[in-house]
């Protein structure tokens, strides 16, 4: 294991990997990931329904999004290989006049910046995907932008760059504790061995809390689990469907192979690293689905999981330098947003590190914001 580093990235997730990759682009110098993990991205990554989408109430979320759209465009471009986007759309189905309003209000902003986000009325939206339900949907919002990926084609892309680029990754590598001497980052102990190194890069997803926790900080990030379920297969499922979002219900769903995935987040969970598959969440997921689908009265069950969100109060990232600690930098807590923003994530990052003005402004995302009590809720979460 190497023993000392420029800086150590704690977390093999996509956001980890992303720092990576734009930290070695930027010959930031030696970058040491480590991971606690056999494998890269068995975490939160892997667990990922794979959505991609700018349509957020919030500046920087839609920032962070168009940024990392582009890229996602560019992929084997940027990076030299391939992964799966497919650019078929999010459509938000709006069926009560407050959400109607609040997303009009988004829509404006989103346009504002550039995204090519249209409102669409119920006959419109019908022509788009017939078999669902919308006899109580006032509006729809729909962006050509937005689409589904592979999390882990894009992982796997950000992880053989990186090393192409001279990066060193270390799994099984639990970080057992982090040094400090005179206030400042010095080390890191993980099972495997000791890495020193001036600067830590907290992308421990889920866990970022217990890294902080480590050099006696706080970042309000917390795991709740969220579970999902994809169909076999439905012959009314055609090519080039959208991600459809039902924002009255939260049920969430796009074409899996042959089939349909199905999701909803349960927002009154406790925090949990429980990931075991509940079936009363299953059933709750399909009691809200064949509402809004009928035809899925018939659909068989063809697999399911569970996984964790790292969320914060705000539903919005945490990327910065952790006041208490010098060299001690955070990048988590995206809410269920990492594999969407992750490339802005790891662009900022290398931005901030090289001491530059970043590309967005992300004051929003400051660590600091939730003891000043200086934040906004994200709203159009799902």
């Amino acid at each position: 294991m190497r023993s000392s580093a420029d800086v150590v990235i704690i977390g093999g997730g996509i956001i980890g990997f992303s720092v990576a990759f734009h930290l070695a682009r930027a010959k930031f110098g030696q970058i040491v990931l480590v991971d606690k993990g056999s494998v890269i991205g068995d975490g939160s990554t892997s667990q990922a329904a794979g959505g991609i989408r700018a349509q957020f109430a919030q500046k920087a979320n839609i920032e962070m999004s168009i940024i990392s759209e582009n890229f996602f465009e560019n992929f084997k471009e940027e990076t030299g290989h391939d992964a799966f986007f497919e650019q078929v759309g999010y459509l938000f189905l709006l069926s009560d006049d407050d959400e109607v309003s609040s997303f009009k209000e988004s829509c404006e902003l989103q346009k504002s910046l550039g995204l090519p986000v249209e409102l669409l009325k119920p006959d419109d939206i019908a022509k788009i995907v017939p078999h669902v339900r919308l006899d109580d949907i006032k509006l729809g919002t729909f962006c050509e932008k937005d689409g589904i990926s592979d999390p882990w084609e894009f992982l796997s892309g950000f992880e053989k760059a990186s090393k192409q680029m001279g990066v060193v990754v270390e799994l099984e590598a639990e970080v057992e504790s982090i040094d400090v001497e005179s206030g400042k980052i010095s080390g890191v102990r993980t099972k495997r061995g000791h890495i020193k190194t001036p600067i830590v890069i907290n992308c421990a997803g889920p866990f970022a809390k217990k890294i902080a926790e480590m050099v006696g900080a706080e970042v309000k990030v917390e795991p709740y689990k969220r579970q999902i379920v994809n169909t076999a297969e439905l012959t009314f499922v055609k090519p080039g469907i959208p991600m459809v979002v039902d924002v009255k219900s939260g049920l969430y769903c796009h074409k899996e192979g042959s089939g349909l995935l199905l999701g909803w987040a349960d927002k009154e969970r406790e925090p949990s690293f429980d990931i075991s598959v509940e079936p009363d969440y299953t059933d709750a997921i399909l009691e809200r689905a064949l509402d809004r689908i009928p035809q899925l009265e018939t659909a068989e069950i063809a697999n399911q999981w569970a996984g964790l969100y790292e969320s914060t109060p705000d539903h919005q990232a945490i990327i910065g330098w952790e006041s208490k600690v010098e060299g001690m930098f955070h990048c988590c807590g995206f809410s269920g947003h990492g594999i969407m923003h992750a490339p802005a994530a790891g662009l900022v990052t290398a931005e901030i590190l090289a001491g530059k003005e970043t590309t967005i402004d992300i004051s929003s995302y400051a660590p600091e914001r939730f003891a000043k009590g200086e934040y906004v809720v994200e709203s159009n979460v799902i």
